[in-house]
Parts: C-alpha cells; structure tokens; sequence
C-alpha cells in the first residue's frame, strides 16, 4: 500500500515519535511534524497503516487551526506537506482535555461495570448508552507512558500545571467544543467527544498537537442519531475499536486488520475530511517521493546525503579527504564512528534510519586490515555500501586489501581504492538528476581541454 509507516532522514534529528506523529528539530524556535499513516486502539500502534490517514488528520487539523485561532493561538507556522506542518516549537503541558458531550466508548463500558466517577466527575445512575449529557463534561487524563484519569485537584498537587493555567484550559476546552459542536451540527454531524493539547510559549497557552479529527474525537451521523441514538453511525476510529474488541484472540486485542476493515477504515477518514473542510481530498503519488520533493523544495533537506561511517576515529583524515572531494555538490554529509567489532550493536539503529530514509543516501565505509564494518553495514543495509579503506603505504594495502575485497556472500559492499574515485562512486549510486547533469558537463569540459591539448601538442 501506497502508506507512510516510518518517516526517517539523517537531515534532521528526531525530537519524539508518538503513536502517529514525528517530530524533528528545525531550529530552537521550531520543529517539524509529520503525520504518519500509523493507526493507534487502546495504546497500542497497529502494525497495519491505513492509507491517506495522516494526510486526512493533518488537513482537518489545519482546517480547523485557522477556524479556532480567534480562540486560542495555535503552534501552526506552515504547512509543509498533506501529511507534514512545521509548527512552533511550545513546552507541552502533559494533560489531555478530554472534553465529552454524550456517555459512549470507554466511559459507557466502565458505567457498565458500576464505575460512576471519572476524572473526579459524577455520572448520576440510570443512564442510558450515548446518552448526552445535560452539558459538556471534561475527564482529563495524563499523558504519560499510560494514560491514566486523573481529577482537577490531583493535576495541581502533582504539578502537572498551575491552577490558573488549567482553570483557563478548561475554559478554552469547553469553548473549543462548542465552537466544533456548532459547525459540524450544520454539516449534519454530532461531535461526541474530543480531546485538546495546549503548550506555553512565553508563558502564554497555546493550543498544539490536533485538533477536531477521526483520531483525537468521536463523530456519529446526526440523523442515524435521531433515528436510534443507541445504532448512530460512527465516522471515526471507533469502527477500528469494536473491530478489534470483536475478534479478540484468547483475550488479547489483534496488533493487525484485515484488508477490507483497512479500506473501509480508509472511506472513513476520507468521508470525514470531505464533511468537515468542504473539500474532495486529492490523492497523490508515491507519497515518499512527494514528501522528498516538497522538503527539498522548501530547503529543509537535501536530494541526497552520503554517510561516511569510520571504523576508528583515527581514520578521521582519511575520511575528511573523502568528504573534501563531496563538498562542491551540495550534498549532506553524515560522518560517524561505528565499530563492527567494539559497538556492532548500533548498526540495526543505524540501518532503521537509512533503510527507512525518505531521500536516497549511499555509505562510504572506511575501516583497514580486518575490515569488518563494510560487509556488516552492507548485510544490513538496503543502499548501496562502498568500502573505502585506509592504508599506511603499498605494503599495508596488499597486506590487508582482502578484507575488504572479499566480503561474505549476499553482503554487496563495492572497494574503492582512491578517494576521490570513491567519492564520485558514492555521489553517482545516488543517480540524482542535478548530479548527473553535473557529470556530463564535466566530462564535456574534460573532453575539450583533451582535444584543445591535443590541438596544441599537434602544432609542434
């Protein structure tokens, strides 16, 4: 499926990765995120994607940033990508909003058990399923590594924020809601619940994360409400959650769905962003390819990088000559050491970064005499591998150029003597077209200083 699961660069250092979003650093003032097509139920990331979802939350999310920002300012500086925004970099407050207008989900299942409080709220008995409430209610919850209901009071004595600043949280919550209630009421949906993140910057409240989308809130149909408020049609994720509270398996809830619940799951997110912005959503290409070309077309990366891993940072001159030969062609240079026999281990964290990567990229690996860093990257790595080793002299380099020459079976690490040819090996694997066009013309302008010097020698 044409998804983003992993969205990876040596360009940018990676700040977090939540269940859905990536975030990377841009500078100290603001960060980059992106909306992955991964898909959360009950704190668990599904191993399936669902296709155009982190593009569908990203747009409503923005959609409603700008109809929300008379409210409150949100972190939103620019829209990058469908499926990336960078935003102000703001200190989050570790509490989710969750405001709720009717008794359904989670909370119905523990009123059915008996639970009658939550979040230090009261549910009176009697109650019926999706029922709503007289008005809106808040249940917070902590964001920490589980989230847990925790009441007003308890936010305060543990320090999780001031009671001024949750006392206006809870304001801005509760006006946020109605604000959405009233706009999705005149597209002929119910919004039945949601959840708000807010930040500080300045010391002042900002709203961050997402806001009014399939995954951060519940939608239901407002005339299959009307009909049986018991059987509202839900156009959230809400359909992933019974499906998979449905085919629990010796008691433990699938890590993966079926096709034609990932599709119909797929319309879901589709239908929603058509009833809330108004507008049909454009499906793309390749979506790796497109984020790639809008990143480099707004300078955040480059259209390739070259990583020159060393087996020893005593090879660090060899590998600045290396890279003196790169420089001139604009491409980002990722240099670092990494041991095949002292710290092996960082070669998997290394390869789920590269392998992953959204632009093309080629390893330079230099290590001498047992070189066992060039066949361990290449056995592990999906681009392409160049060994470039050192030698002290001529007798060094016979000595030991078979350990670099021979690599193991199914271990396609390519040995290349020279630096300089090495480096141009490198920067042609990347096969990028500026690069290519760099090349012929150079090879033109060698071919006629050949011929003018031909020309010159003939005179004589």
């Amino acid at each position: 499926m044409n998804c983003l699961r992993h969205f990876n660069t040596p360009q940018l250092e990676l700040i977090h990765q939540g269940k859905v979003r990536d975030s990377f650093r841009i500078d100290d003032d603001s960060r980059m995120i992106v909306v992955t097509d991964r898909i959360s139920c009950f704190d668990k990331v599904l191993k399936s994607t669902i296709p155009h979802k982190g593009a569908v939350l990203n747009g409503i999310s923005n959609f409603w940033f700008e109809k929300t920002k008379n409210t409150i300012n949100n972190h939103s500086i620019e829209v990058i990508d469908p499926n990336i925004n960078l935003v102000k970099e703001a200190i989050p407050i570790r509490i989710e909003m969750i405001v709720r207008g009717y008794l359904t989900g989670s909370m119905w299942r523990k009123y059915q058990k008996g639970k009658r409080e939550f979040s230090g709220v009261k549910a009176t008995d009697g109650l019926k399923k999706n029922q709503r409430f007289p008005e809106p209610i808040l249940t917070p919850t902590t964001k920490e590594e589980s989230d847990r209901e925790i009441t007003p009071e308890d936010i305060i004595k543990e320090g999780w924020t001031s009671e001024k600043l949750y006392s206006e949280m809870v304001d801005i919550s509760l006006r946020l809601f109605n604000l959405g209630s009233k706009i999705l009421e005149e597209r002929g949906i119910i919004l039945v619940d949601t959840k708000y993140e807010f930040g500080l910057i300045d010391d002042k409240l900002i709203l961050i994360d997402e806001i009014h989308t399939p995954d951060s809130s519940r939608f239901w149909s407002k005339e299959d409400y009307e009909k049986n408020p018991e059987k509202a049609e839900q156009i959230d994720k809400e359909f992933v959650r019974q499906w998979l509270l449905n085919n629990k398996f010796d008691g433990k809830i699938p890590d993966e769905l079926p096709d034609d619940i990932i599709e119909e799951t797929s319309k879901k997110y589709l239908e929603i962003f058509k009833i809330v912005t108004g507008k049909e959503f454009i499906k793309t290409g390749n979506i790796k390819n497109r984020i790639c070309n809008n990143l480099i077309e707004k300078n955040i990366i480059r259209d390739g990088y070259i990583s020159i891993i060393m087996g020893s940072p005593k090879d660090i001159e060899h590998c600045k000559k290396i890279k003196s030969h790169l420089d001139k062609y604009n491409i980002f240079i990722d240099m670092r050491v990494v041991s095949a026999h002292k710290n092996g281990e960082r070669i998997p964290e290394i390869a789920e970064v590269y392998n992953n990567s959204i632009e093309p990229g080629v390893v330079i690996a230099v290590a001498g005499r047992s070189n066992g860093l060039g066949g361990a990257l290449a056995a592990n790595l999906a681009i392409p591998v160049i060994n470039c080793p050192p030698f002290k002299d001529k007798i060094d380099m016979m000595v030991n150029i078979n350990s670099s020459l021979i690599m193991p079976s199914k271990t396609p690490a390519m040995t290349v003597i020279d630096v300089s040819s090495a480096a141009l090996a490198a920067l042609r694997s990347l096969n990028i077209r500026r690069l290519k066009d760099a090349f012929i013309n150079e090879i033109v302008d060698i071919k006629e200083s050949l011929i003018k010097a031909d020309k010159e020698i003939r005179k004589y």
